[in-house]
């Protein structure tokens, strides 16, 4: 479902003429090396594209269109290895439309005191040639990463692959396309927004599809393709038949049908992340819950009640953290602030939805259960019943504020419940708010954040942060270190920064 290798960084080093073949020799080969040990580390999730020292204008210009033209290019990594006259860039950073990491490193880690000369001071010049580039950068208000260290450190190296995991999720914005299966749940304001302008922002295309459209795919799934399915559900789930197993056999058929009706309509629509609404079921016995589930799990990004944006984050998500960690409980998901725990001394968030919670999240293998649903006037429908894994995790929300967008992040600790749910059957996290349920709340509140988000425990606010700099748009993040007198402050300072 997501293959980040189809994607590539280019690798471009700068220098100028002045130096001499030796000197500018020696700039090629170093630069080569780097690249080649870079993407000797299995931690990068594509892999980089060594370019031609850059010398002149027109070849940086040459260089910079190119990528800007290069289905799989997702970004560059521009490193000054020597002095590289920054009004060279000009022409090429103007037109120059994707992610832009600025590499501040050198070839050597150490100066070599006892042998260095003026041939090394001409060979390492990155400590200028870098500051230069950067001056450049900063006077035309190019967004962009800059990280400093050495090429062989290990964190320097991390910082690069996690820039990389949000250079891919923006290309793979740029052409998803998220099928409302009816419109947003009627009368709700933060799931609806500006889809021309996010289209434009991000690529997200948002068409609408009735749901006849998916229920004529669900009349042609066979009963053998059916069958097939639910074999591949009893070995990764547990199934709590109840006292009639032929009904609740039924309702997992149903799912089941859902869910392939879902993969081949997203296949034949190249369709990559989609929502529902459970006022907009004519046609269909049950609101979608176990094939949400399910598709999510494989990378599809989905939210509730027509929130095209959170689904289009879930998909963000997925991309970034696609082929980061195998453990169970380790991933991203749909999901929405229920009810607080509002004990002073414990102040708790339970996160759940009606039906769709991914179980890449599940702390144990889930229990597919059927259970009344009590909204959308249907079928009882099938769903995974789990509690989310215990550890730390962002929830982030993507809002629309007509003349920007603004991306709002609360870090939370996801904990153990204290005590079990009998009685309610769905999957659910719990979660501590940092820095606390009250300030957080508040904080959440005042930003505008809506009450779907997409969760991980994989994603980390800095590749958020990455990915909102990379796409343009105001990001906000509340944290372990948040006051509300700060936080009303930096609000204040971004609407001043954002304004149209």
């Amino acid at each position: 479902m997501i293959h980040l290798g189809e994607y590539e960084i280019w690798f471009l080093t700068g220098s100028q003429d002045l130096y001499g073949d030796e000197t500018l020799k020696q700039v090629a080969e170093d630069s080569k090396k780097v690249v080649a040990e870079l993407n000797a580390d299995g931690q990068m999730p594509c892999k980089f594209v060594w370019k031609p020292t850059l010398l002149t204008p027109d070849a940086i210009r040459v260089c910079l269109e190119e990528a800007n033209a290069s289905a799989t290019c997702a970004g560059v990594v521009a490193w000054m290895h020597t002095f590289s006259p920054a009004k060279m860039w000009i022409a090429g950073l103007s037109s120059y439309k994707k992610p832009l990491l600025q590499f501040n490193t050198q070839f050597n880690r150490d100066i070599p005191y006892d042998e260095i000369d003026m041939d090394f001071m001409n060979l390492n010049q990155s400590a200028h040639g870098d500051r230069e580039f950067g001056f450049i950068t900063a006077r035309m208000n190019m967004p962009r990463k800059v990280i400093v260290g050495h090429w062989k450190t290990e964190h320097t190296r991390n910082r690069i692959a996690l820039w990389m995991r949000a250079a891919c999720a923006v290309a793979d914005g740029k052409k998803l396309r998220i099928a409302r299966f009816g419109d947003n749940m009627r009368e709700v304001a933060v799931t609806d927004g500006d889809k021309v302008e996010a289209m434009i922002r991000f690529g997200w295309s948002v068409p609408y599809y009735g749901i006849g459209d998916l229920v004529e795919y669900m009349n042609q799934v066979s009963d053998g393709d059916i069958t097939q399915a639910i074999a591949g559900y009893e070995k990764k789930y547990d199934i709590q038949w109840g006292s009639d197993k032929a009904f609740t056999l039924g309702q997992i058929r149903e799912q089941a049908r859902i869910e392939l009706a879902l993969r081949a309509f997203a296949k034949n629509e190249h369709i990559n992340a989609f929502t529902t609404n459970f006022q907009d079921l004519h046609g269909m016995k049950q609101l979608p819950g176990l094939a949400c589930q399910n598709l999510m799990a494989d990378g599809f990004g989905f939210a509730g009640e027509g929130d095209w944006k959170t689904a289009a984050m879930v998909r963000t998500f997925k991309v970034m953290s696609s082929g980061l960690s195998s453990s169970q409980g380790m991933g991203d998901s749909f999901m929405e602030d229920y009810t607080y725990n509002l004990d002073p001394e414990n102040g708790l968030n339970l996160g759940a939805h009606m039906l769709e919670i991914c179980p890449s999240i599940a702390a144990s293998r889930p229990t597919i259960e059927v259970h009344q649903l009590g909204i959308g006037g249907r079928e009882d429908p099938a769903r995974l019943v789990f509690n989310g894994k215990k550890g730390p995790a962002v929830c982030a929300a993507v809002v629309d504020f007509g003349s920007r967008f603004r991306c709002v992040i609360n870090e939370v600790e996801v904990i153990d419940p204290p005590k079990a749910f009998p009685k309610l059957p769905v999957a659910r996290v719990l979660w501590k708010p940092l820095p606390s349920l009250e300030t957080s709340a508040e904080a959440w509140i005042l930003a505008g954040g809506g009450h779907h988000t997409a969760f991980s425990n994989i994603v980390t606010v800095d590749m958020i942060r990455d990915w909102a700099e990379m796409t343009g748009i105001e990001c906000i993040s509340i944290g372990k270190d948040t006051t509300i007198t700060a936080f009303r402050n930096e609000l204040r300072w971004n609407a001043a920064a954002w304004r149209p």
